[in-house]
């Protein structure tokens, strides 16, 4: 991924209003991002836990979502979930259901799509070995780790496409 700044980020937004775009948090540390391993940039809002975003480039352009994250009560340690791109397990509330609200005039009538996600969104780098899941585990998989990172891609673009859709305006 190349390396993305904040102007790229707010200007990116597809599916929340230029207000609301102007207002995400956005993280302070993009120069030291490892740009080179990430097939998306997702963060989470430190002031607002229910919070995620997330930037990737889908169809030719940069694309960012802002995705809310389901309210975990009651998980115990016991419980694992699996994330839906990079096919990690966490336990407990490693995982999460995040939604978005679809771009255009379908997300202004509410409609919304979701996913379960790292909690972290930290996918690229699980996929790569480069970070290890707490008590969490990375499936023994036949693919070459290309092979998982071209699957993670894939599963993205779906996501990014059921949320973009046509709509190329933001809200």
């Amino acid at each position: 991924m190349r390396p993305l700044t904040e102007p790229d980020i707010r200007a990116a937004f597809v599916n929340c209003s230029r207000g609301e775009a102007q207002r995400v948090h956005v993280p302070r540390d993009l120069a030291e991002r490892p740009w080179d391993v990430l097939d998306f940039l997702g963060w989470r809002d430190p002031g607002a836990p229910d919070r995620a975003y997330l930037a990737a480039e889908h169809g030719g352009r940069l694309v960012a979502v802002a995705l809310r994250a389901a309210e975990q009560r009651g998980r115990r340690f016991g419980h694992r979930g699996m994330c839906s791109l990079c096919l990690t397990t966490h336990p407990g509330s490693g995982v999460t259901l995040m939604t978005g609200r679809l771009a255009g005039k379908a997300g202004r009538n509410g409609d919304s799509v979701g996913v379960y996600l790292c909690a972290d969104l930290a996918c690229p780098l699980y996929v790569r070995g480069l970070r290890r899941p707490g008590a969490g585990a990375r499936l023994d998989e036949t693919l070459s780790v290309a092979e998982q990172v071209a699957r993670l891609g894939g599963k993205l673009s779906a996501f990014l496409d059921r949320l973009v859709g046509d709509e190329t305006l933001v809200l």
